[in-house]
């Protein structure tokens, strides 16, 4: 359980933490997005996992289970994980600026806690993963933040 706790505290006080460190000019050492067209990725990322949005499963169900123990272990996203919801050239921006992306992007951290504080028992699908529960949602969202820190240069 301490691990929960450590990975839940990283995404309520350290992710966006690390994100306003981090010079929008960095290059990454993998994939397409830039630093903002990122941030505003994982914004969509979260919404996913607070319920604000929804997409089609694209994992079939036989799969579900082996797609949640990867969530479960400690194992990375690799580099340049591929995503077929994705198109293959970023969107352009839709914020102003870094720090709206950012802004953006903690508002819905924010209202993830507060769904789950609300219903601690919910479970929100995710279109690879699967209807995941607080734990799953938890860790779910720490690899992928972290993943993109990484490709941003910044180690967790």
């Amino acid at each position: 359980m301490e691990d929960l706790q450590l990975k839940k505290a990283f995404l309520r006080n350290g992710y966006i933490s690390s994100l306003q460190s981090l010079d929008e000019a960095t290059t990454p050492r993998w994939g397409k997005m830039n630093m903002r067209q990122m941030v505003e990725h994982m914004a969509d990322y979260v919404r996913l996992a607070n319920g604000r949005m929804t997409l089609p499963a694209v994992t079939p169900e036989e799969r579900l289970p082996k797609m949640q123990d990867f969530l479960r272990s400690e194992r990375p996203f690799p580099e340049n994980t591929g995503n077929v919801l994705m198109p293959d050239t970023p969107p352009p921006f839709r914020l102003e600026s870094k720090a709206a992306a950012i802004a953006e992007l903690q508002s819905e951290i924010d209202h993830f806690f507060d769904v789950f504080e609300n219903q601690p028992d919910i479970a929100i699908p995710n279109p690879f993963f699967g209807l995941l529960n607080y734990e799953l949602q938890i860790r779910l969202l720490y690899k992928h933040g972290t993943h993109h820190l990484r490709q941003f240069g910044v180690e967790v």
